[in-house]
């Protein structure tokens, strides 16, 4: 196998985004009267599209969920985006994939625009080819969307050549579903066993292991074309 295009997951992955995410749910059910006293029980937010966990968390009907991300987002849009910070370790393997020429890309569930403020403000965005995620309205939201319309947009045929980078079992599936690999990290949001069970075919501790798998499989490839 070899990687010549990597994807990465945004929220959990590239960004510890929990306690703007978080804050922002929490606004929202607030807008309905409800209280979380715990807020750990919300981390199930990072991650997931925002409609369908609001639906899942709460009950919701399909028109409360869209009324619920509506408030979300007059928290997020402002404060909770840059409730945020890039995790130790992600500007250097990226720098380092960049480097090796591989093709970079990311692809999210969160909306686009988001996803790409939050990369020009953390200062990650020269090292993407493209960045994709959902639209405002709702659509595209499912990570196997995602990853598709990335892939078109950037013109990769190839689909053994690429490996979808995440922290939760979404991005393992959604890699599954649109026939690429997959890569789980284990210092996002997701547990070892979520991503085991999602069937990633690798895990990682830390970035610097994400760049030792890479670099691995390109030696290993190198090997076998000298057979």
């Amino acid at each position: 196998m070899e990687i010549k295009t990597v994807l990465f997951d945004l929220d959990g992955t590239l960004t510890d985004s929990g306690p703007g995410i978080m804050a922002g749910v929490q606004y929202a059910l607030n807008k309905y009267g409800m209280e979380v006293d715990d807020f750990s029980r919300l981390r199930c937010f990072i991650g997931p599209p925002l409609k369908e966990q609001f639906q899942k968390f709460c009950g919701f009907s399909d028109e409360e969920g869209v009324r619920a991300v509506e408030y979300y987002r007059e928290y997020y849009r402002d404060k909770g985006i840059f409730e945020n910070e890039v995790y130790d370790g992600i500007s250097e393997l990226l720098r380092e994939l960049k480097g090796a020429g591989l093709k970079v890309m990311m692809a999210t569930s969160k909306p686009e625009a988001f996803a790409v403020t939050i990369a020009e403000h953390f200062g990650i965005s020269r090292y993407f080819d493209f960045i994709g995620g959902s639209l405002m309205d709702g659509r595209r939201t499912k990570k196997s969307e995602v990853i598709e319309y990335v892939l078109d947009a950037a013109g990769v045929e190839e689909r053994s050549t690429v490996l979808m980078i995440g922290d939760r079992d979404y991005d393992i599936l959604g890699a599954k579903e649109a026939g690429v690999h997959s890569l789980g990290v284990l210092y996002g949001y997701g547990s070892r066993e979520e991503l085991a069970a999602a069937g990633a075919d690798f895990l990682a501790e830390k970035p610097e292991d994400v760049l030792r798998y890479i670099a691995g499989k390109a030696i290993e490839e190198s090997k076998n074309c000298n057979l």
